[in-house]
C-alpha cells in the first residue's frame, strides 16, 4: 500500500516546477473542463488493486492507465449529467442503494477495526490443531455422486462404500434404480473442502469411500487418490492470523447485527407479512378488500441475515 501511494505521489510531482507547483501536482493529477481528477482518486483505485512488491515504474504505469480510466469516466459523468439521467428513478434507486451499501459496509469495517488482533498463542495454537491443513495437509483427488434425500438410500450407498465398490459401479446401480444423480472428479487442496467435511476426507485412504448426508441431499466421495503437502508453521501463521481476523470479525458484526434488530421494530409488510421467515410463524392471510385493513403484521427479529453480513465483511478480507 504504502509502495503505491508512494509511487502514485511521485508520479504526481514529476510534472513540477516549483514548490506550489508541487504542491498543486499532489493533489491534483488533470482537470476536464473544470472538474478536477485528484492523485488521491487514483491512490483509491491502486489500492483496491493487488498490487504488493511492484515496481516504481509499473506503479507510474499503473497510474496512468487509472489516470485516463477516471477522466473517460469524468467524460461520461458530465454527458450523463447534461442528459439529466441523474435525475431517473432507476438512476436515483442505484444511488442510494450504493449509498446505503457504502454506510453499512463501513459500519462494519468500524465494528472489526475495534476488535484485538490474535494472539500469537491462539494462532500457534490454531495450526496444532488443524494438522490436516497444515502439518498433514494432503491434495485430493476425489470423485463425487450426489442425490437427492430419500429414505433408507444413505444406508444402501453406505453398504457399496463399505464393500469398495468402485465409483462406477455404484452410478450404474443408481441408474438401474431410476434414480437421477450429478456426479464428477475434481482435485480438491484441504483448504478448499469445507472444515466441516475435511475430518471425514482426511480420515479415508486412497480407494475409501464416505457418504455425507444434508436434509437435502446424499454426497458420495471417494478419495481415488492423493499427495501429502505440508505447510510449514513459518509459512501458515500469517494465513492463520487473517483467518482469524476474519472470522472474529464476522462473528462481531453478525452478534452486533442480531442486537440492533432485537433493539428495533421490524415490521414486514403485504405478501412478507404472511411468514416469518425467521421464526417460520405463519401470519393470517389479509382479509377481503371489504373488510378493514388489518395493521401489519410485527415481526420476530430475524436471524437469517447472515448472506448479507457475509458479503459486508468480505470486503474486510
Amino acid at each position: 500500500m504504502h509502495a503505491i501511494l508512494g509511487g502514485a505521489l511521485l508520479f504526481g510531482l514529476s510534472a513540477c516546477g516549483n514548490k506550489d507547483d508541487k504542491k498543486a501536482a499532489t493533489q491534483v493529477a488533470a482537470k476536464v473542463g473544470s472538474e478536477e481528477i485528484s492523485v488521491h482518486q487514483i491512490n483509491q483505485v491502486l489500492s483496491r488493486n493487488n498490487s504488493a512488491g511492484t515496481s516504481p515504474a509499473a506503479v507510474q504505469a499503473m497510474s496512468r492507465e487509472v489516470l485516463e480510466k477516471l477522466i473517460d469516466q469524468q467524460l461520461a459523468v458530465e454527458q450523463a449529467t447534461e442528459d439529466k439521467l441523474h435525475r431517473s428513478p432507476e438512476v436515483v434507486s442505484q444511488i442510494e442503494a450504493a449509498r446505503r451499501d457504502i454506510l453499512a459496509r463501513a459500519y462494519m469495517q468500524k465494528i472489526a477495526g475495534a476488535l484485538p488482533k490474535p494472539s500469537a498463542e491462539e494462532i500457534k495454537k490454531y495450526y496444532a490443531e488443524h494438522p490436516q491443513l497444515f502439518s498433514d495437509r494432503r491434495i485430493f483427488n476425489v470423485q463425487e455422486i450426489v442425490v437427492p434425500t430419500a429414505p433408507g438410500l444413505a444406508g444402501q450407498l453406505r453398504a457399496q462404500a463399505a464393500a469398495g465398490k468402485p465409483i462406477v459401479e455404484i452410478a450404474n446401480w443408481l441408474k438401474s434404480k431410476d434414480i437421477k444423480f450429478d456426479g464428477g472428479s475434481a482435485t480438491r487442496a484441504a483448504e478448499q473442502i469445507p472444515l466441516e467435511r475435511l475430518a471425514q476426507i482426511h480420515a479415508l485412504k486412497d480407494g475409501q469411500s464416505v457418504v455425507m448426508e444434508t436434509p437435502q441431499a446424499i454426497t458420495l466421495v471417494r478419495v481415488a487418490s492423493s499427495q501429502t503437502s505440508p505447510v510449514a508453521e513459518a509459512a501458515a501463521l500469517p494465513r492463520i492470523e487473517q483467518f482469524l481476523t476474519n472470522q472474529r470479525a464476522s462473528e462481531a458484526v453478525a452478534a452486533n447485527i442480531k442486537q440492533l434488530r432485537a433493539a428495533s421494530k421490524i415490521t414486514y409488510m403485504g405478501e412478507f407479512a404472511k411468514t416469518d421467515g425467521a421464526a417460520g410463524n405463519v401470519v393470517a392471510a389479509p382479509p377481503a378488500a371489504s373488510a378493514p385493513a388489518p395493521a401489519p403484521a410485527e415481526a420476530t427479529p430475524a436471524a437469517n441475515s447472515k448472506t448479507a453480513i457475509e458479503k459486508g465483511v468480505a470486503g474486510l478480507k
